[in-house]
Parts: C-alpha cells; structure tokens; sequence
C-alpha cells in the first residue's frame, strides 16, 4: 500500500460531513462540491462535525484508499491556512 507523502496535493473539506459516507459518498462531495476531480491523485480530508473522525480519500491509480481514525480523546485543531500564489 502507497503511503502519504509531501509530494501529494492535500485538500480539506470546509463543511463538515456525515461520517458514514464511503468511496462513493466522499468521491461525489469532491465532484460536486469541491469541483475537484477524485481521481487526479490528490489527497482529500473529510471531519465530522465534532472533528473527532477523519477520512482521508486516495485515488493511488487503480483504485480509491480511504484512510479513517477516530480519536477517543480530544478534537483536530484546525489552523488557518491562507493560501499564496507560487511564483
């Protein structure tokens, strides 16, 4: 199995989503609300509300990955990301 690495584009989903969602599910969040197409080899992630679960979508080539944890104390922090142009 592919691990993640620095060489992937990473992108967060700034609803929160029902957790319960698959490949299927998360694939059309990215299709449909993101405008981003789930197979292009980017990484996409996905919390609950609470940001107590997170899923991590892959398409690695043949095939989606779905990375899932669930933390049994405490919450994911979210840090504000500002986004700058490359030159």
């Amino acid at each position: 199995m592919p691990g993640l690495s620095a060489n992937l584009r990473y992108f967060l989903c700034c609803t929160c989503i029902d957790i319960r969602n698959g490949f299927d599910g998360l694939a059309g969040i990215v299709r449909n609300h993101q405008g981003k197409g789930p197979i292009t080899g980017d990484v996409f992630i996905f919390l609950n509300k609470n940001r107590t679960h997170i899923k991590l979508l892959y398409w690695d080539g043949d095939g989606f990955a779905l990375f899932y944890k669930r933390l049994e104390k405490g919450k994911y922090g979210l840090k504000r990301i500002v986004s700058r142009p490359k030159n």
